[in-house]
């Protein structure tokens, strides 16, 4: 993964090409570079969806030829972190860019970064047992059902990893506080997030068996 998104686009594409072209030449087929056009932004920065740097359809041609990239993370409103949205807020994704980089790109693979949800069960879980998870709010699973439709082949999600598995260590150090035993309490986180991760791909992307059936 190479992100010089942050660039102009010319110094992204020139950044990003020389990854390639090096990941390319000394791994071959060994190595899949993906790369991001488009910028994303958490609400830590105070940065709105609407103040994204949206992807813009019109350049991923160019930018796919041009660097050799082997798939594409695009900035449709997603965010970085645990603090998309401030309260009140209507999460959307701007799922028309999204349609028209795939009629752009065709069965090009596409990438969404920041998608975690924030599930409110683990951000519970976390305050309850002496976290603090103030304004906690992620990606709708209904807006990542409607993504899931289009040729997105990674949606990345690890801050709910991170909620379930510190939820589960939380919840075994709170209720038992004598506890010391690693093997204990991080079984426990273990479980949340390897269930959290098995509802997600049944249930929102679709995904189960994906890889064996060859579908994406």
């Amino acid at each position: 993964m190479i992100d010089a998104s942050h660039y102009g686009y010319e110094e992204n594409i020139r950044v990003t090409k020389e990854v390639v072209d090096y990941a390319h030449k000394n791994a071959g087929e060994y190595v899949s570079v993906e790369a991001e056009l488009g910028v994303l932004a958490g609400i830590e920065d105070d940065v709105h969806a609407e103040e994204h740097k949206y992807t813009n359809p019109e350049e991923v041609i160019d930018f796919v030829g041009r660097t050799g990239v082997d798939s594409l993370a695009i900035a449709i409103g997603t965010s970085h972190g645990a603090h998309k949205f401030k309260p009140g807020e209507d999460p959307k994704l701007r799922l028309d860019i999204l349609d028209a980089v795939a009629e752009k790109l065709g069965s090009f693979p596409i990438v969404l970064h920041g998608s975690s949800a924030v599930p409110k069960k683990y951000v519970d879980m976390i305050k309850e047992f002496g976290g603090e998870m103030k304004d906690a709010i992620g990606i709708p699973d209904s807006e990542l059902r409607g993504a899931t439709k289009s040729t997105v082949a990674k949606i990345n999600v690890d801050t709910d990893g991170r909620l379930a598995f510190t939820a589960g260590v939380r919840q075994v150090l709170g209720t038992n506080p004598k506890e010391f035993d690693p093997r204990k309490y991080l079984g426990a986180g273990q479980k949340e997030m390897k269930e959290y991760y098995k509802t997600k791909v049944q249930d929102v992307f679709g995904s189960e068996g994906a890889y064996v059936k060859g579908t994406k």
